[in-house]
């Protein structure tokens, strides 16, 4: 599993250096972010309080 998000990874960081996108860069940490963020909280105290920022 962890293999293949390596190279996931891997594969995404070679497209955004060769077609110079670069500003999606921070889209991208931005979407692990908000994503993590939901799946860490689901069976957290604090889940309640997140739902309200969405």
């Amino acid at each position: 599993m962890w293999e293949t998000t390596v190279d996931l990874f891997k594969d995404l960081w070679e497209f955004l250096r060769e077609r110079k996108k670069y500003w999606l860069l921070p889209l991208i940490i931005s979407l692990v972010m908000v994503g993590a963020l939901i799946v860490l909280s689901q069976a957290s105290v604090i889940a309640p309080f997140i739902y309200t920022i969405f």
